[in-house]
């Protein structure tokens, strides 16, 4: 009888632990909703519905793009940080919510402490533009004439603590000049002026200014990522042109509720890593200016620790608040 009784308690606690990995196994079963926390067009919102076609794809349940803008991405985010962690409810995690808005804004939430991060979904290089008007045809001669012409220059953003913003931020404190902040409500008014010559200088989502550059209504002096881009090949990093120290672009990556399983967090890091490697998602990504790129989640993690340390100092160093202008 004992060996009866003790024979069941094994078989029972053995069901027990094979449940949760029959469910993950299982994953998905219902929809899923991927929460982009800005307004449809921009970078996130790209990648979104590439990933939610695909994966709806692969998976054969919908996987529901859902745009919940506002409070600098900090809407979405809370609103998926407070969902039940099962892997149903995932955050389309941009650098600023997760490595800025942390510094710049009072949060309900802690983006390193209320998510898991599942994987890196793609990077955008920030490109400097400038309006033909300014007599620089090289990042050396903007940098010369700043110098030489102290007070001269001004860049607009997107508003305070933008990536548009920070970029500019950290490219005069390296290079030593000092450019005066014209901060706008959105990216595209921000464009608008600059094209119109009201303004001088943009750091901008290469994506978004791709077109004013060809047509020449903007003049590309430099991109602030590691790599040049295939879409601007002639056109040299800030790293190369002399400013090895300088980097910034703008890369988007995918987190859950923290408490998610693990296996249905494995499982989304898998398939998501699948989706992005194949050929024809990344020419189709490429061509909106958007580099795939993937990671574990330990690289996502360490990545998004390292820029909030990074633009934290920055925002420190310039003095920069919510109510920056």
């Amino acid at each position: 009888m004992k060996i009866t009784i003790a024979s069941a308690l094994c078989a029972l606690c053995a069901a027990f632990a094979a449940t949760p990995a029959a469910a993950t196994g299982q994953y998905p079963e219902k929809a899923v909703k991927l929460v982009i926390p800005f307004t449809p067009g921009g970078s996130n919102d790209v990648l979104a519905r590439v990933i939610a076609q695909e994966l709806s794809a692969k998976w054969e349940q919908p996987v529901i793009a859902e745009n919940k803008p506002g409070a600098a991405g900090n809407i979405g985010a809370e609103l998926v940080a407070r969902s039940q962690a099962d892997g149903y409810t995932l955050l389309i995690a941009a650098n600023n919510v997760m490595s800025v808005n942390p510094v710049m804004y009072r949060q309900n939430f802690d983006p390193a402490e209320d998510f898991a991060p599942i994987t890196l979904l793609g990077t955008v290089p920030v490109v400097l533009v400038v309006n033909p008007s300014v007599p620089a045809k090289s990042l050396q001669e903007l940098v010369s004439y700043a110098k030489a012409h102290p007070g001269s220059l001004n860049y607009a953003s997107s508003g305070a603590g933008s990536p548009q913003h920070l970029s500019a931020e950290l490219f005069n404190s390296v290079v030593g000049i000092s450019m005066t902040h014209i901060p706008y409500k959105g990216a595209a008014p921000a464009t608008a002026d600059l094209l119109a010559g009201q303004v001088h200088v943009l750091f901008a989502p290469l994506n978004s200014v791709l077109p004013h550059i060809q047509a020449g209504k903007l003049r590309a002096l430099a991109l602030g990522s590691k790599d040049r881009s295939a879409l601007l090949p002639g056109v040299p990093t800030i790293a190369e042109s002399g400013y090895p120290s300088y980097e910034s672009d703008i890369w988007v990556g995918l987190v859950a509720p923290v408490g998610t399983p693990a296996g249905v967090l494995q499982k989304i890091n898998q398939d998501t890593r699948a989706v992005l490697t194949k050929p024809s998602v990344k020419k189709s990504l490429s061509e909106q200016g958007i580099e795939a790129k993937t990671s574990t989640p330990e690289e996502f993690r360490e990545l998004a620790a390292q820029d909030l340390k990074r633009w934290g100092q920055v925002i420190k160093h310039a003095g920069i608040s919510a109510e920056s202008r």
